[in-house]
């Protein structure tokens, strides 16, 4: 069964995710590094630390951050 989520604005369903799926699944199945990427849900940030235990629930709005390095 898919999850719908807010992601940056945009509604997306995720069908691989499962039920209840946490945020560091969803980091994992945008092929992110976690070490690079900051997440709020549903206007709360998420500390990295506890990305396995928060669940996504369906409707949940999420903001998610990935930074990029780069320069001259």
């Amino acid at each position: 069964m898919p999850i719908n989520i807010v992601l940056n604005g945009q509604s997306r369903s995720f069908e691989s995710l499962g039920e209840s799926p946490s945020v560091d699944a969803l980091v994992q199945e945008l092929g992110l590094k976690s070490d690079r990427v900051a997440i709020e849900r549903n206007g709360e940030i998420v500390p990295r630390t506890t990305w396995a235990q928060v669940s996504l629930i369906e409707g949940d709005r999420v903001e998610m951050v990935h930074f990029v390095g780069g320069g001259c």
